[in-house]
């Protein structure tokens, strides 16, 4: 019996490092590149910008949310806590030698532009700056101005169409610059568009990770006719979210507008009823299947991409049933006038200013 045990387990070791082995062999045999993706402090739980560019991996290599198979072995991610963990995060990714290194933010643009000159070698791409512009970095943009003049557009059709008299509409960014202020401008030409008297407010955090400043906020606002809040925050932008499910709870008709993602699941309250009547989607994962697509192909070079809604690289969502029928008809014929250049929409604060499309004593910075 103990000559037989023994040659069972003999068996059914060989058999356990056989599979082991083969599992081992199946990931270095895919030839598919490395990738780090290095975000901000949110991580990539913020529900907006960086899961977005967490989905394009996931995506590229075949995995999802729930079943991240290769995750440690072809991607992974690293969270830096603060801005001071950018440059020492980055070196050391690049020390490690992954085919793709993707940044998040323009608030990694100084840091990357460093060690990028330091690594010359090592390809990079960043989201949401097109300033970099070093040889190994692909720098990849969005037209948020189009996907946010959408949503703008939406909001003020869904008030009209309820009824609503003299809505006011507010407006919570992040951390100030050139790419929120294309959120905020875009939103707000596309509110005007419609109801060209709507008074428009606006707040900015100054965080991407603070979602009880937002709360606060948008308490304050509903509480004062605000209908409803766009909010181009990162994390923080959560905070107008669950104050917005509170407030539909109670019966009051105000409305949170999600960014980046689709963010109406997040706004579930009660069956089928969401606190997020539209999100201006940012396609976040095209650019990061796009990069690992060129280095896999060989194309990878240092560029500018910009993704427009022509590109299918920003859009609006229609997934909540209380969006009116009539209002998303409409939005489909703004969108496609958008994308003929019919409706030109202006993405800085000081273009939009000279043209009258938007009001003074904004907190919007161009740079």
């Amino acid at each position: 019996m103990k000559k037989v045990a023994g040659i069972i387990a003999a068996v059914t070791t060989l058999f356990m490092v056989t599979a082991c082995n083969e599992k081992t062999n199946s990931v270095q045999e895919d030839k598919r590149p490395t990738v780090r993706l290095v975000t901000d402090a949110t991580g990539i739980d913020d529900k907006s910008f960086n899961a977005a560019a967490w989905r394009g991996i996931l995506k590229y290599y075949g995995d999802s949310w729930e079943n991240q198979s290769l995750r440690g072995k072809k991607y992974d991610v690293i969270t830096c806590a603060t801005q001071d963990q950018y440059i020492p995060t980055l070196k050391q990714m690049s020390d490690e030698g992954y085919d793709l290194i993707v940044t998040t933010g323009f608030t990694f643009a100084d840091a990357l532009g460093e060690v990028a000159a330091q690594y010359p070698e090592q390809k990079y791409m960043i989201v949401d700056v097109d300033y970099v512009q070093a040889p190994n970095v692909m720098d990849f943009v969005f037209t948020e101005e189009q996907g946010s003049y959408l949503v703008g557009a939406a909001a003020a059709l869904q008030a009209q169409a309820e009824g609503v008299v003299n809505p006011k509409f507010g407006f919570i960014g992040g951390i100030p610059g050139a790419t929120i202020t294309k959120f905020e401008v875009g939103y707000i030409q596309g509110i005007l568009s419609v109801l060209p008297n709507a008074e428009v407010v606006d707040y900015y955090a100054n965080d991407w990770g603070k979602p009880e400043l937002a709360k606060t906020q948008a308490k304050n606002w509903f509480d004062n006719g605000v209908y409803a809040i766009f909010s181009a925050a990162g994390g923080t932008g959560n905070g107008t979210i669950a104050q917005t499910k509170e407030y539909r709870i109670q019966g009051k008709n105000v409305w949170a507008i999600g960014v980046d993602s689709d963010q109406y699941e997040d706004g579930i309250y009660a069956d089928k009823k969401s606190a997020v009547l539209t999100s201006m989607v940012k396609r976040v994962e095209s650019a990061t299947v796009n990069g690992l697509e060129a280095v896999a192909n060989g194309s990878f070079s240092g560029k500018v991409v910009n993704l427009s809604m022509g590109d299918e690289g920003v859009d609006m969502a229609t997934t909540n049933p209380e969006l009116l029928p009539d209002v998303v008809s409409k939005i489909a014929q703004i969108k496609a006038d958008i994308i003929s250049g019919k409706i030109t929409v202006v993405p800085t604060y000081k273009e939009s200013l000279e043209k009258g499309l938007v009001p003074a004593g904004l907190g919007a910075m161009d740079n």
